[in-house]
């Protein structure tokens, strides 16, 4: 089986490290040569793709590649790989599976309420605004072309070198907001569920890819803090905490999201099923220790 990946980033970069033995080759792509360079290994062929430039290998690949997965996401005109490469993935003999990482950004505000795979996206920014318009596009192309594309709206995403457990070494605040939760998934919850997938096609299917345990932040980090041995940071009411526009307009989207269709429709069980398995696994392997240190 062949594999093309569109944006080798945090979590697509777990999923073809978790199953590169069920592919014989695979093809990625990044923004930059120096990327590129730095990460081809093995079976994994690392080429360029941005707005100027386009690796001739690219085409080539899709033209007898079984498998499309879709991480980058859309800037302000839509989605850069259809804008490219529609044409091809289209006219392609051989896909049989297509995924697209999107977000469950797109539900919007359900204030704490729980959603699921049949509540209507209500985006509350322009960004998930645009996810939702992406979205449909490359479902209309899996129907327009009879090739199954399936939707992966993705939780927040933690895993090795991106977690609470590093937010704590670099001071991060203990936001309070009453009642606020999140939803969040481990990277390589995210790696088995796309690979579930590529076992069980099903065109037009889209999935909530999260934990079990929608939680509020602030426990999360008191958790993380716990783990390591250390004072977790003061509280700070939502109201007075300094951040940024992007990081206060999360806060403004509170809700629970299911995943009952990942473990029933595609047979998934969670590494992680809830922050603290996935917490207390990072702390046992030594995240944040060398830097608490310091």
């Amino acid at each position: 089986m062949k594999l093309v990946v569109f944006g080798l980033g945090f979590s697509a970069k777990a999923f073809v490290d978790f199953a590169t033995s069920r592919f014989s080759t695979i093809t990625a792509t990044v923004t930059s040569q120096e990327k590129a360079a730095r990460l081809t290994k093995d079976a994994c062929h690392v080429v360029v793709f941005n707005d100027e430039y386009a690796d001739a290998k690219i085409e080539n690949a899709l033209a007898q590649v079984d498998a499309v997965l879709i991480s980058i996401g859309p800037d302000e005109r839509g989605d850069p790989v259809l804008r490219r490469f529609a044409r091809h993935i289209e006219q392609s003999k051989t896909i049989r599976w297509i995924g697209y990482l999107s977000t469950i950004g797109v539900y919007g505000d359900a204030q704490g309420g729980w959603v699921d795979e049949t509540t209507p996206p209500t985006p509350s920014h322009a960004r998930t605004n645009m996810r939702v318009k992406v979205e449909q596009e490359w479902l209309a192309l899996g129907e327009r072309a009879a090739k199954p594309v399936q939707i992966f709206r993705l939780a927040g995403i933690y895993g090795p070198g991106r977690n609470p457990i590093l937010n704590l070494v670099q001071r991060a605040q203990r936001i309070i907001k009453p009642g606020q939760v999140f939803n969040r998934i481990h990277v390589d919850d995210i790696a088995q569920t796309l690979l579930a997938s590529l076992a069980k096609p099903c065109a037009g299917a889209v999935y909530n890819v999260t934990d079990n345990e929608p939680a509020p932040p602030q426990d999360v980090l008191t958790y993380a803090a716990e783990r390591m041995g250390v004072e977790p940071p003061p509280e700070i009411p939502f109201e007075k905490a300094v951040m940024s526009e992007m990081a206060r307009s999360f806060y403004a989207d509170n809700k629970r999201v299911s995943n009952r269709l990942i473990r029933e429709e595609l047979g998934v069980t969670l590494l992680y099923p809830t922050y603290r398995e996935g917490i207390k696994a990072l702390a046992e392997a030594g995240e944040g220790r060398a830097l608490l240190k310091k």
